[in-house]
C-alpha cells in the first residue's frame, strides 16, 4: 500500500507536574498511554520532546526575587549600575528587574530602540526616519524619546514597556533613569558597572563594555549560576528563566542530560525502539505582525539524545523536478525523483540540490515545531511526540 503521510507531531497530555515528582516515568506512563488510545506503532527514530519548564518543575529550580536582589549585591560591586538591554517581557524579564531593583540605589535603564533583541517594538520603526533619528548614533533621554515617539503600547500586550519597567524599579525602592541605545559603550557614559541583559550577544556586549572601561559587567548567566538559597542554574544563570509567581522564578532546568538519557533508555524497554528524546523551550521563529522571533530562551534545546546530532541532508524536491526531470510526469517523474533521493550524497553541503531547504540544526527544528505545537497557554500537552521527521519521499 502507498504511503499517503509523513510527518505527524502529536501534543502528548500529562498530569499537572509538581516538584518532586518522577518525570522521567510521567512522560513515559502519558506517552504509551496515548499510544494505546490512538494506536500508535512506534518506530525507531520517532523523537520525544519535553518542554524545559516541566523538567525545571519536576527538579524544583526555583528562585525568589531576594535571592536575585543577593546575588547581584555580593557580585556587581556598587550599588549604582547600569540594567541594560533587556527583553520586553512581564513573564520573562519584569520579574527579574524586580530583583535588580531591590539590588541597587539607582538603575540606569538603557533600551534598545526601536525594538528588543527578540523583536519586540517599543514603537513603529518608521517612525524613526519621520523624527530624523539614527538608532545606531543617536542618545535619547526619556523626554527626547517621549518627544520623538510619543507613549506607543506594545500591540499585542497593550504595555507601554517604558513607563512600566521604569514603575518597577520604583515601587522596588530604587532610583530609575531610562535611557535609549543601540551601541553598549553608551551606558559607560553614566556608569562603568553594568548588568547587560541581551541573551544571543551578552559575550560581544560584554567584551565591548570592558575593552571600553567598564570596572564590572556581569551578564544574566552570572547571576544564580551557584546555589544561593534555592535554585541555580550553573550555566544559564538567569538566562532562560520566567515568572512563577510574583515573587518568585522558575528557571531553565539543571542536568538535562541525565533526564533525556534516562527516558530514552525507559522508552527502550518500554517499546523495543530507540526512540530520541529532547528537552525544548522557544522555538526559533518570527511572528510576521508582532515581529517577534520568539527566542528568549539561551538555546532551543538544553539537552537531547545523540541521534539528534547534526543537519538535515535533504534535497530540493522541485529543483530536481523543474530542472533534472522537466520531460518527466506522472509515475515516471515520481521513481525518478525518489531514485535521486535514494542516491544523494551523504553530505550535500554546498550542493545546488540542496538549495531552499532549510538550514538548521535538527534540534531547532524539532524544538520549533514542538513548541508551536505544545503552545503556551492551557493545551495541557508539555509533551510532543513525533513520527516520521527522518523519512523522506523514498520512505515506506
Amino acid at each position: 500500500m502507498k504511503r499517503t503521510v509523513g510527518v505527524v507531531a502529536r501534543g502528548i497530555r500529562t498530569p499537572i507536574v509538581r516538584e518532586g515528582d518522577d518525570l522521567v516515568k510521567i512522560t513515559a506512563d502519558s506517552l504509551m498511554e496515548a499510544a494505546e488510545e490512538e494506536k500508535i506503532v512506534f518506530a525507531d527514530k520517532d523523537v520525544l520532546a519535553i518542554t524545559e519548564s516541566v523538567v525545571a518543575r519536576a527538579q524544583g529550580n526555583y528562585a525568589t526575587v531576594d535571592d536575585i536582589a543577593c546575588d547581584i549585591k555580593n557580585k556587581m560591586g556598587s550599588d549604582t549600575f547600569g540594567v541594560i538591554f533587556p527583553i520586553l517581557s512581564r513573564n520573562r524579564f519584569a520579574i527579574l528587574l524586580k530583583g535588580m531593583a531591590r539590588a541597587a540605589r539607582k538603575i540606569y535603564l538603557m533600551l534598545s530602540y526601536p525594538s528588543d533583541e527578540v523583536g519586540n517594538h517599543l514603537f513603529d520603526e518608521d517612525l524613526l526616519e519621520e523624527a530624523g533619528i539614527d538608532p545606531w548614533s543617536d542618545v535619547l533621554d526619556e523626554k527626547a524619546y517621549r518627544d520623538a515617539f510619543g507613549f506607543a503600547v506594545h500591540p499585542f500586550t497593550g504595555v507601554d514597556y517604558v513607563a512600566y519597567y521604569k514603575s518597577l524599579i520604583e515601587e522596588n525602592g530604587c532610583e530609575a533613569e531610562v535611557i535609549f541605545a543601540n551601541k553598549p559603550e553608551a551606558i559607560l557614559n553614566y556608569t562603568k558597572y553594568v548588568l547587560n541583559c541581551d541573551i544571543h550577544t551578552r559575550v560581544r556586549t560584554r567584551r565591548r563594555l570592558l575593552k571600553n572601561g567598564a570596572e564590572n559587567v556581569l551578564s544574566l548567566d552570572d547571576i544564580l549560576n551557584a546555589p544561593l538559597n534555592g535554585g541555580c542554574n550553573e550555566k544559564y544563570g538567569l538566562l532562560g528563566s520566567n515568572k512563577a509567581t510574583e515573587e518568585t522564578v522558575k528557571l531553565f532546568p539543571r542536568d538535562c542530560e541525565t533526564f533525556v538519557n534516562s527516558l530514552a533508555a525507559l522508552l527502550k524497554e518500554r517499546t523495543g525502539k530507540n526512540i530520541e528524546v529532547m528537552v525544548y523551550g522557544d522555538g526559533a521563529f518570527k511572528d510576521p505582525v508582532g515581529k517577534i522571533w520568539e527566542l528568549a530562551d539561551p538555546v532551543v534545546s538544553p539537552a537531547y539524545t545523540a541521534g539528534l546530532e547534526g543537519t538535515p541532508n535533504e534535497i530540493k524536491i522541485k529543483y530536481v523536478a523543474d530542472n533534472d526531470f522537466a520531460n518527466l510526469s506522472g509515475e515516471e517523474l515520481t521513481e525518478a525523483v525518489k531514485s535521486s533521493i535514494a542516491k544523494k550524497d551523504a553530505d550535500l553541503k554546498g550542493s545546488m540540490l540542496s538549495q531552499g531547504t532549510t538550514p538548521r540544526r535538527l534540534t531547532d527544528l524539532i524544538g520549533s515545531l514542538s513548541d508551536l505545537t505544545s503552545g503556551s497557554g492551557d493545551k495541557g500537552t508539555p509533551v510532543v511526540f513525533i513520527q516520521g521527521y527522518f523519512d523522506n519521499f523514498t520512505s515506506k
